[in-house]
């Protein structure tokens, strides 16, 4: 299993804080990962923003780092400032 967990604006857009996902050889990054939530359409769409911020297993990662049974993901809108 995959344990995602959805912050802030991702969050508030699809309802949902944290899903479990069965883990597949197919989802070998967390890029696949990503591209198959935005399979969902709708506003997963929101995943698709070219800034995406991820973690694995609470530590910042690119979107081409390796993803096995068993890890934490998170996605996050970037953070802003002011």
């Amino acid at each position: 299993m995959i344990s995602l967990q959805l912050f802030a604006r991702y969050r508030e857009l699809l309802g949902v804080d944290q899903q479990q996902l069965e883990w597949t050889p197919e989802l070998d990054t967390l890029r696949a990962l990503r591209d198959s939530l935005l399979s969902r359409g709708g506003a997963w769409q929101v995943l698709a923003e070219p800034r995406l911020m991820c973690a694995l297993n609470q530590d910042m990662v690119s979107l081409d780092t390796p993803l096995r049974d068993g890890d934490e993901v998170a996605f996050f809108p970037p953070v802003t400032g002011g």
